[in-house]
């Protein structure tokens, strides 16, 4: 929210819900439909990669820190699981007011999707510095 103005901040307020998720808690399942965006208020939460054998932790994120992005594409499955590592208060978001919020207001849209590409950026390295680790090579 730093950066975002008064009635920016307002007009996403409008759209949110919090939301609490007990430890351990399954948030996102990846391979869903997405439906909303979350802000992560207190606890944290753990971003993993899933395969019917192993579970890898790409991400911690904690307060301030947002996943679902994948919500505010059309027909986009969730790429990652997203699961609480302890009690967790999350601002929950609708994916598709959010969209249509963005398209009603194009200086918020713009800040959105901007912000959005940083934290899709951030989480492609993440995923890319835990493969290396698991390769051994030091990144």
């Amino acid at each position: 929210m730093a950066g975002l103005s008064e009635a920016q901040i307002a007009s996403l307020s409008a759209l949110a819900s919090e939301v609490g998720f007990a430890e351990n808690e399954v948030i996102l399942r990846e391979g869903q439909r997405s439906s909303a965006f979350y802000l992560v208020i207190s606890g944290s939460v753990a971003v993993e990669l899933r395969t019917p054998r192993y579970v890898v932790c790409v991400e911690a994120l904690g307060p301030g820190q947002v996943f679902g992005w994948s919500a505010l594409l059309d027909h986009q499955d969730t790429l990652f699981q997203v699961r609480a590592r302890e009690l967790t208060i999350t601002l929950r978001l609708d994916g598709a007011a959010l969209k249509c919020k963005c398209k009603m207001e194009p200086e918020l849209g713009t800040e959105i999707l901007q912000r959005t590409l940083q934290v899709v950026a951030g989480r492609v390295k993440a995923t890319e510095v835990r493969f290396a680790e698991m390769c051994g090579v030091r990144v």
